[in-house]
C-alpha cells in the first residue's frame, strides 16, 4: 500500500489566466508530495513534472484537498495523456461536500479538527515564487500536504472530522476515510 498526499502550487493568479475556467493555465510553481511508502516528502518544481505524474499514477491511492477541481487541473497541460479521473483518488474535499452538502476550506476542517491552521495561502505563495523565495513555497506546500494527511488520518480512524459553522461552533461531519 502507498498512500500518495498530494498538493500543487500555481506560478500565476486566476485573474490573470482569465478566472477559474483557465485553471490550466496556471502554470506549475511547486508540487509536494507525501509518499507512506517511503515516509517522506518530495518535493518537485515545474520541470520535475514529469515524475511527479509517475508517482501519482505508481500510488495505491492519491489523496488531497479538492485535487479534481485545481490541482489535476493544472497538471494537464504537462501530461495530455495522462487521465487522472482514471488514478484512484480521494478528494476530501469532493467527500465532504458530497456528504454535507456544501464546501468546506482546508483551514476550516484543520483549525475544528487539529487545532492546526494553515501557514499561508496560494496568494502569498505566488508572490513567494516570483520574488525567488522558492524555499518558502516549498515549505508552505510541504505543510498543506501534512495537514492534509493529519486530517485524513483523523477522519480514517476516528470516523468523523470537525469543522467550524460560519458562525463559529465546531461541528462533526461522518467520513468514511480508508
Amino acid at each position: 500500500m502507498n498512500y500518495v498526499f498530494f498538493d500543487l502550487e500555481s506560478q500565476n493568479l486566476f485573474d490573470e489566466v482569465g478566472g477559474r475556467d483557465n485553471i490550466d493555465k496556471l502554470k506549475v510553481a511547486c508540487a509536494v508530495t507525501y509518499s507512506t511508502a517511503k515516509n517522506d516528502f518530495t518535493v518537485y518544481w515545474e520541470k520535475d513534472v514529469p515524475a511527479l505524474v509517475d508517482e501519482l499514477k505508481s500510488a495505491t491511492k492519491v489523496i488531497g484537498f479538492n485535487l479534481h477541481g485545481f490541482d489535476y487541473k493544472v497538471l494537464q497541460p504537462y501530461a495530455s495523456q495522462t487521465r487522472f479521473a482514471s488514478i484512484l483518488t480521494l478528494d476530501l474535499l469532493l467527500d465532504l461536500q458530497k456528504n454535507l452538502g456544501f464546501r468546506l476550506s482546508l483551514d476550516t476542517i484543520a483549525s475544528a479538527t487539529l487545532g492546526a491552521t494553515k501557514t499561508a495561502d496560494g496568494i502569498q505563495s505566488v508572490q513567494w515564487f516570483r520574488s525567488g523565495e522558492l524555499d518558502k513555497v516549498a515549505e508552505y506546500c510541504k505543510a498543506d500536504v501534512d495537514i492534509t494527511r493529519r486530517v485524513f488520518e483523523f477522519g480514517r480512524d476516528n470516523g468523523f472530522i470537525y469543522y467550524k459553522s460560519k458562525l463559529g461552533s465546531k461541528l462533526k461531519a461522518s467520513v468514511k476515510w480508508k
